[in-house]
């Protein structure tokens, strides 16, 4: 339990706004992330000149948004680590929603630039695009269930 209580701190400052110095460490790890997966990007979809001026703008665009559902999910997470021990029926069925509402919002989210990036660059691009969010995501996504127990 206490990993992954841990866990949820660290993703609380990877995620979410900084509201103390101590995290303002840990914001540059999530800045790091956010380098690391554009760098990414940039080695898989071998953009041309023109394609990137075009992608990259609508790719900020799609992090502000991607950052806002990163945070409700961060919220999901410590709310389920700080009710772990007590979890009720009621209480686990409102968390099952709010993690089914999660994926459809993402999968709205990833709808949505998909079209943008279809429409303004490429339908391969967009696909490429999507494809490539879905990969980085499913990874982190993996290392957070590792860590995160059953419901007991």
């Amino acid at each position: 339990m206490r990993k992954f209580l841990a866990l949820a701190v660290v993703m609380s400052a990877l995620f979410a706004p900084s509201a103390f110095a101590q995290e303002e460490y840990l914001e540059l790890l999530r800045q790091d992330l956010g380098t690391q997966k554009v760098a990414i990007l940039t080695e898989a979809l071998q953009l041309t000149a023109e394609e990137g001026e075009i992608f990259w703008p609508i790719h900020r665009e799609y992090q502000v948004e991607a950052a806002a559902w990163g945070d409700t999910d961060l919220k999901n997470l410590k709310a389920y680590a700080e009710t772990y021990d007590s979890l009720d029926d009621e209480s686990a069925a409102a968390m099952a929603d709010a993690f089914f509402k999660q994926r459809d919002n993402q999968l709205k989210l990833w709808k949505k630039y998909y079209k943008k990036v279809a429409k303004e660059v490429s339908t391969r691009r967009a696909v490429q695009f999507i494809q490539l969010e879905n990969q980085i995501n499913l990874l982190i996504s993996i290392q957070i269930a590792a860590e995160i127990p059953l419901i007991h």
